[in-house]
């Protein structure tokens, strides 16, 4: 059974007995250790039903479910008659890989399976709704009308993003409205939170956070569930460890039985979701909580080159909040990691493209190709490129011509031009936010526009008198400083910069919008207004197109976690865009302050047989270039894993 594994997978596969904290690096097979840990506990006579595993996503727990349902088999350990008294009361199969087999699902789905089983000890509703994100957005929605708040004015995604981080970190309504000092948009969220709530009550709903919050009470303040849970359950696996928030602790924690069989495996070399509520310190002081934990680390590396563990293990080493780990493998050294200097984005993006095109001709299919990027801006350029090479391509994301914000510009550009265009005046008439309601939209488009207040046409006066600025301004102009003017003139830019949420990276994206106008400003004034709007929905009608199977992907670093390719490419490695200089660095934790290394380093281990990495020494920032110094990043790589790489035609 374990001859397939390491020694040091094989120590996590026979430790039975008591906390265990496994250190699984990049790649280092830590499912597969999981599994067969599992296994091993049924070999050695544990009654499958008494075998809890949680992970993140829906994806990792069926596979893992389906790699334990076929081991499982292979051992003929199912199938097998259960009697009674091993079969758990009322227990929840949906989530099992097997009727009576190990319970395996994610922090998520073991909350629904409690509170309905546990319904009225909850305080709870039979056949409680679940809200999902779209839900929660329109109660928010809701809940701002209720209390005279314009919806359109508040965001309501940004006040739900509040919600749901307060709630993962064990924050309630009465706590958060005792904080003083937190500014105007705590104010707002301390109106809205009540209101949300009594919403979720009204509809006898959850919303995603509440299935963490509600098993986390049951559990703390009812001794007999809690017991019955643990007896259920007395062997508990927590995967990706390091990603788990306060919530998410806490419940670990509480299911844990008096023999304390706890088994966490995570990386902390790959925390990269602070900013989302995950707390490194969770897995830092897991020996703290269990002082007789037995920790073992893999370090063994199945995936990659020894030549690109190498610069892995170099770029983590400088990271000071960390447990000491050096990744090796037993695969070949492999080609050297590339190094391109683009005199420009656009010529970065020619280099990437070219190059995935001649993986491809030499046979490495193109969904084995990555593209990885740290701000969202950088699709557009690299999209560009892909499509002028032809060469099949899928962004995981929003495509940068579908993005609300940039949707949001080129519509002002429209009614500027077509002031007869219901559906961008609609669009915009409120955003960035004026004071005109919804109400007051019916009126302006139902022809009773003269029912409105002195002050309320004022306002729309002011919108009119807008159009026609950018109108007048695109005449004369150039494209790009149109659209740079729009950005300014609309408001979009100062709320952009006042937002702390997604304004950082929203304004990012209205820039690069001002970089790729540029190129229309060449042509008269009128004739590139028309043009650019006519590619750049275009453009948008090709992206639909390209989503295809076989295709090069290209995401965010954050949205590659836990996958892996055989050759990825790592762009705009430069200070201040990687590692990213956001708005409020300077007030950064030591953890915070790390995590943009760690975000390198997971890039960096995505890849199986080839890396490439690239960076601009110019980039267009607003319209203007901006002259780039090379990452530091780079330099924490061996200079003799590194050669110069060029386009080569």
């Amino acid at each position: 059974m374990l001859v397939n594994l390491n020694s040091e997978q094989q120590k996590a596969v026979k430790f039975i007995r008591g906390p265990l904290l496994i250190l699984a690096g990049a790649g280092a097979g830590k499912t597969k250790t999981i599994t067969e840990r599992i296994r091993h506990l049924i070999g050695n006579g544990v009654d499958p039903s008494k075998i809890l595993a949680i992970t993140f996503t829906n994806k990792a727990a069926r596979e893992m479910r389906e790699r334990i349902e076929t081991t499982l088999r292979e051992d003929s350990l199912i199938n097998r008659p259960v009697s009674m008294n091993e079969r758990p009361t009322r227990h929840n199969l949906r989530h099992q890989a097997l009727a009576g087999g190990p319970f395996v699902s994610t922090f998520h789905s073991l909350g629904v399976h409690i509170l309905r089983e546990q319904v009225l000890r909850a305080g709870l509703k039979r056949h409680f709704v679940i809200y999902d994100r779209d839900d929660s957005k329109k109660a928010i929605k809701e809940a701002l009308e209720k209390v005279g708040l314009d919806p359109k004015v508040h965001e309501p995604a940004k006040i739900m993003s509040i919600i749901s981080k307060e709630k993962g970190a064990g924050v309630t309504v009465s706590d958060y409205r005792e904080r003083q000092g937190y500014g105007y948009i705590a104010e707002v969220v301390s109106q809205i939170w009540p209101e949300y709530e009594k919403i979720l009550t009204r509809d006898n709903a959850l919303d995603f956070d509440d299935l963490l919050v509600k098993t986390f009470k049951l559990l703390k303040e009812e001794a007999d569930i809690r017991r019955y849970y643990q007896n259920i359950w007395e062997y508990v696996h927590i995967d990706e460890y390091q990603d788990t928030n306060r919530l998410q602790y806490e419940i670990s924690r509480m299911l844990v039985g008096k023999e304390r069989n706890i088994c966490v495996v995570g990386d902390i070399d790959q925390n990269i979701y602070s900013w989302r509520g995950a707390d490194i310190k969770n897995i830092l002081d897991f020996e703290k909580d269990y002082p007789e934990a037995e920790v073992v680390t893999l370090e063994e590396n199945y995936r990659s080159t020894k030549t690109i563990l190498e610069a892995a293990n170099a770029i983590i080493e400088k990271n000071k909040i960390r447990r000491k780990k050096n990744l090796f493998t037993s695969n070949g050294s492999g080609e050297k990691i590339s190094l391109f200097t683009g005199s420009d984005e656009a010529s970065e993006a020619e280099f990437i493209a070219n190059k995935a095109a001649e993986l491809i001709r030499g046979n490495v299919g193109p969904e084995e190709i990555a593209v990885l990027h740290r701000a969202n801006f950088q699709s557009r350029v690299l999209e560009e490129a892909f499509l002028r090479f032809d060469i099949p391509y899928q962004i995981l994301g929003t495509r940068f011509f579908e993005r609300k914000e940039i949707k949001d510009i080129t519509a002002y550009l429209r009614a500027s031009i077509n002031p007869e265009n219901l559906s961008d005046l609609k669009r915009i008439i409120n955003v960035p936010a004026r004071g005109i309601g919804k109400t007051t939209i019916l009126k302006i488009f139902g022809g009773r526009e003269s029912e409105l207040s002195a002050s309320i046409k004022a306002k729309i006066s002011g919108f009119r008198k807008l159009l026609f600025e950018i109108k007048k301004f695109s005449r004369e102009r150039k494209l790009s400083e149109t659209i740079a003017f729009i950005i300014k003139e609309s408001g979009l830019e100062a709320e952009f910069k006042n937002a702390k949420d997604e304004g950082e990276a929203r304004l990012e994206n209205v820039y690069e919008l001002v970089n790729y106008a540029s190129r229309y400003d060449n042509l008269s004034p009128e004739e590139a207004v028309l043009q650019f709007l006519s590619d750049s929905a275009l453009q948008s009608d090709q992206d639909e197109l390209k989503e295809e199977k076989k295709a090069v992907r290209l995401m965010t670093i954050h949205a590659s976690k836990g996958l892996e390719f055989d050759a990825v490419f790592i762009s705009g490695l430069e200070e201040g865009l990687f590692p990213h200089q956001g708005l409020g660095d300077e007030h950064k934790t030591p953890e915070e302050a790390e995590e943009e290394r760690r975000l390198f380093y997971v890039a960096v281990t995505r890849a199986k047989k080839k890396l490439f990495l690239s960076y601009a020494e110019s980039r267009m920032i607003f319209g203007r270039k901006q002259a780039n110094i090379p990452s530091q990043f780079i330099f924490d790589i061996p200079e003799h894993l590194i050669k110069d790489d060029a386009i080569e035609f």
